[in-house]
């Protein structure tokens, strides 16, 4: 467990494309039970977008509330594992298209789904440092799912983004403590050269998703003490829309604490944008003085859980720019034929 000193979020934003296919849609296709289906539907990019093109409106909507320049930026690590360029970091490319070069350090970073709060924890590390002043985390992706398996159902496209200060007066929330928890679990892999990748079904839950989520929560909340009493909102990685009241119900947590942040049900899950995006949600309503529990997931396998408190700049700052509701409401339902074309499922 880390112990935070005066580490704050400055600004912070979310993306989410307009375009949307309705999982029915992907199960009439593919002729597949259509009474359990995992979420309502997913977001999908546009063909002139991808990873980096959403990573970059989501670190502008960030700048907007942070109300710094892009020059203050020292780093800008983007977390993905869809990446535009096999060889080719995404961050430098973010860098320059928001302003930030060229003395700073820019890195992509990958570790599943965890990758966006992986980012975030090398950030924070730096800002804690005094290595640079402010950092830019982003977590972003265009999840993939091979036709017709369950992952179709589900992986979607989206980012988040936060930037990371010092100082306390500028802060929307404070970041007081974080911890991660590991194993080799190999539950979800993509070997080079494939391009979609394979999982272990229900292997992915108990011993992957549930057992890292809970032990990183517990450590985090056991190890600095903490109580479940001290947590307004508790934001977790959604593959589906089960998995985080599983969780929730696992932890002793309050489920009402835990709907606030959902967004799984409305745009899929957003792999390493995803948990960041349950947090932008949140504090999009959340009150000074509340506290924000947020857990990641990622195969492999992870967990990155943080405690995050919010303060009083989050009333003034959250208007500056459109909240994460704005992005999911906006819609474009297309059917499977056009959601192919623009996942480039279809190669000529």
């Amino acid at each position: 467990m880390v112990k935070m000193n005066s580490i704050v979020i400055v600004g912070y934003g979310g993306y989410v494309p307009r375009y949307r296919i309705r999982a029915e849609e992907i199960a009439r296709v593919w002729g597949r039970d259509r009474s359990e289906l995992p979420v309502e539907e997913k977001a999908v990019i546009g063909l002139d977008e991808d990873t980096v093109t959403m990573a970059v409106e989501a670190a502008k909507i960030a700048l907007k509330r942070a109300g710094i320049p892009p020059s203050k930026i020292g780093a800008v690590h983007v977390g993905t594992e869809s990446k535009p360029y096999a060889v080719k970091p995404s961050g430098t490319i973010v860098a320059e298209a928001i302003g930030a070069v060229p003395r700073i350090t820019a890195a992509d970073f990958e570790f599943a789904c965890k990758a966006g709060t992986e980012a975030l924890q090398f950030i924070t590390s730096l800002v804690d440092a005094g290595r640079i002043e402010y950092g830019l985390a982003i977590g972003a992706d265009t999840a993939q799912g091979r036709p017709g398996d369950a992952l179709e159902f589900t992986a979607a496209c989206g980012a988040a983004a936060l930037i990371i200060g010092k100082n306390k007066s500028e802060g929307v929330a404070e970041i007081e403590a974080c911890t991660s928890y590991v194993t080799d679990t190999p539950d979800f892999w993509r070997r080079e050269y494939e391009r979609y990748p394979h999982h272990t079904a229900r292997f992915t839950g108990d011993p992957a998703y549930f057992h890292h989520i809970v032990n990183s929560v517990k450590a985090l909340l056991e190890n600095d003490g903490y109580t479940l009493n001290d947590i307004d909102y508790a934001v977790f990685h959604q593959p589906n829309v089960r998995f985080p009241l599983v969780a929730a119900r696992l932890l002793g947590i309050d489920l009402e604490k835990v709907k606030p942040g959902m967004v799984a049900g409305s745009i899929g899950n957003t792999y390493a944008a995803c948990s960041l995006l349950g947090l932008v949600k949140v504090l999009d309503q959340a009150k000074p003085g509340e506290r924000i529990l947020v857990a990641s997931f990622g195969s492999g396998a992870g967990s990155d859980s943080y405690i995050i408190r919010v303060l009083e700049g989050i009333e003034s700052k959250r208007g500056l720019a459109p909240t994460l509701d704005k992005f999911i409401e906006r819609k474009t339902y297309i059917d499977y034929a056009v959601y192919a074309k623009h996942r480039r499922k279809i190669l000529m």
